[in-house]
């Protein structure tokens, strides 16, 4: 009985959601629990979207610069349920507002340390659940890592649940953190049936033995933990584990899912994107693969056991993470419906998979690439390459392709990569220094794509920027560490002591004398592949990198596209402070909304109960990368 009655209640909370997101709501970060980001919506069409203005704008007050590490990242994608809007911030609170003025109904205060020191100020949303007997939550994963769940009419704490209405996500880990802004949380939960799931964001870099990045699943009512999977095998007899030599897999930590997690309730199925074990850029202490970082990973829902699994990258040295949330859809090929998934990878591999399986649909190639020359360092022989999509972006650069400005900026460029070890995409870092394309921020990032079902597109934003990455021995890196501990992508060194290990570390972004990538433009595009070929549809540059230069040279994007039934594509992300419509079918440009500041986020659409389609988007700016003020808006935009 009880196996029948969980399956029921599974089976009505998902047509509760699916209803939801199919008469105008948006339910969940990225629309629906598999993230297509597709809106049934098209009162805003390719025929009116040039008459978008601004409705209302909300401050929540909560843009914030601490003493010492970096400001608030407001990457907030607003959900829409039960005719109120729900935004949450960085430093961890909850506005319920109205949303046809943007006014609080109420807000919450989880009482975050804002300045806690924390290597990621991210925040991306809440999570929302709807009880058997018809009570809304809505689930905070908060900076400092606690899952809290509130009451959405009034936004008290569920006393129930957890501690009083909180879980510290802190206890019960392998490796608990060394320092207090180890352990993040950045994105939002998860929600399948009466299950809520997390990840964790974790700092790569400081240690061997980083805190553990174990992906949990708790009951959405009472808080009480169902299970836990380690993305780290500890048992030596069980699948994964020859892949972590010499003992390594009891000592390392991290291979988090720090962005957000796909769900499958018809299958009971729960995709998470697992990242880079630490840390990042040595491997010598845990040689081997190194399942299951670096990889998509399907777990049952109810019980967290492992179904299936495909590594994007093998034993990393790159910080390539499997960022973007994964994209569940269904393709139609050779007259078959077959269950997809698409996951993007910062390498600017997009790999497109059957979600009940695992195997890639358009086939995988092991490629040999090149070999580490660090002592102590084994890189992989082979990594995996898809055979459909092509690169989304460019995967090999030297000292002949550099780009500059001008004469005297290319040759700087030039000049400076002729010092690396340089070439295809997975040449290992080193004690010289090695340049990477796609750096460290991809290929694709947290931005994620969206699925068109009207047209069968994968819309997603590309990056196209070097990185310089070097290894130095540790009596030189203790030495040197007092010169800077910034992390910025303007130019300036980042440095990580990676404790532990033999050497320190220092990258950076590759940036000319007048502060321009040194890669051929454009430095970011907005990217159509028809998903049921693979092959791309179109590609057109996407933003300003600056307000004097030329919009075909695009700009870095930090912030994912939407799509709707009105046939256009809305996309901010990029460093110039706007939000723009393109056609979906064509690429063509055919609004842009000006914003306060530039928008590191997601934007997301609902249908007001006054008739109007509303497109909203929060706005806090790009610092420390980007010159435009920090933010704390949430604009919305109606006809």
């Amino acid at each position: 009985m009880r196996v029948y009655y969980a399956a029921f209640v599974t089976a009505v909370l998902a047509a509760l959601c699916l209803s939801a997101a199919q008469n105008g709501d948006w339910p969940a970060y990225g629309h629906d629990g598999g993230g297509q980001r597709f809106s049934p919506l098209a009162l805003i069409n390719r025929e009116n979207v040039r008459s978008l203005k601004v409705a209302w704008t909300f401050r929540t007050g909560d843009a914030y610069q601490p003493q010492k590490g970096r400001p608030t990242a407001f990457e907030t994608t607003p959900l829409y349920v039960d005719g109120t809007l729900f935004v949450s911030t960085p430093v961890g609170r909850v506005f319920a507002l109205d949303p046809a003025s943007g006014k609080p109904r109420w807000i919450y205060d989880s009482h975050v340390n804002k300045d806690g020191g924390y290597g990621d100020y991210s925040h991306r949303g809440v999570s929302t659940w709807v009880s058997p007997s018809g009570q809304r939550r809505i689930y905070l994963a908060t900076i400092d890592a606690r899952l809290i769940s509130l009451d959405a009419r009034t936004g008290t704490p569920c006393r129930e649940f957890g501690d009083n209405g909180a879980i510290d996500l802190r206890k019960g880990l392998r490796i608990s953190p060394h320092e207090f802004s180890e352990y993040e949380e950045t994105s939002p939960p998860a929600v399948i049936g009466n299950t809520i799931v997390v990840g964790s964001a974790v700092a790569d870099n400081g240690y061997t033995n980083m805190a553990s990045g174990e992906v949990r699943a708790y009951d959405a009512a009472t808080g009480m933990l169902k299970w836990t999977w380690d993305p780290i095998p500890q048992d030596p007899h069980t699948l994964g584990a020859d892949t972590w030599k010499n003992g390594s897999a009891a000592k390392t930590g991290a291979a988090n899912a720090w962005s957000a997690i796909a769900v499958d309730p018809a299958r009971n199925l729960v995709f998470a994107p697992m990242t880079s074990a630490s840390p990042d850029y040595y491997g010598g202490e845990r040689l081997g693969n190194n399942l299951f970082a670096d990889s998509i990973v399907a777990l049952r829902a109810d019980t967290g056991v492992l179904v299936w699994y495909f590594q994007t990258v093998h034993h990393d040295l790159w910080d390539y993470d499997v960022a973007p949330p994964p994209l569940l859809f269904d393709m139609q090929r050779d007259g078959q419906t077959i269950p997809a998934i698409a996951v993007g990878s910062k390498t600017a591999n997009l790999f497109i998979l059957n979600r009940e399986t695992g195997k890639p649909i358009f086939g995988v190639e092991e490629r040999p690439v090149p070999k580490s020359d660090v002592p102590g360092e084994m890189a992989s022989p082979t990594q995996p390459f898809p055979i459909k999509p092509a690169p989304i972006s460019r995967q090999h650069m030297t000292a002949a392709d550099a780009w500059g400005a001008d004469e005297e900026d290319r040759k700087w460029c030039a000049d400076e990569i002729s010092k690396l070890r340089s070439g295809d995409v997975f040449t290992p870092p080193s004690l010289q220094g090695t340049l990477s394309l796609p750096g460290n921020i991809g290929g694709m990032n947290w931005s994620g794509m969206a699925y068109d079902r009207n047209h069968d597109l994968l819309v997603l934003p590309t990056n196209n920027v070097a990185a310089e990455a070097r290894l130095i021995p540790r009596e030189e890196f203790d030495t040197r560490m007092g010169e800077t501990r910034s992390r910025k992508l303007n130019g300036d060194w980042e440095f990580a002591r990676q404790r532990g290990t033999p050497y320190g570390m220092m990258r950076r972004i590759l940036l000319g004398p007048k502060g321009l990538p040194c890669t051929v433009p454009p430095w970011g595009t907005l990217l159509a592949i028809k998903a049921s070929t693979g092959e791309k549809q179109w590609e057109v540059p996407l933003g300003q990198l600056g307000p004097n230069l030329p919009e075909k040279w695009g700009s870095i994007s930090l912030g994912g596209p939407i799509v709707t039934a009105g046939g256009l594509v809305f996309q901010a992300g990029t460093l110039d402070p706007g939000i723009r419509a393109f056609d979906v079918e064509t690429g063509k440009q055919l609004w842009k909304g000006d914003l306060p500041t530039s928008a590191r986020s997601m934007p997301m659409t609902f249908a007001g109960q006054d008739g109007k389609q509303y497109l909203v988007i929060c706005a806090g700016s790009h610092q420390p990368a980007g010159k435009a003020p920090l933010g704390d808006y949430v604009v919305a935009f109606s006809l």
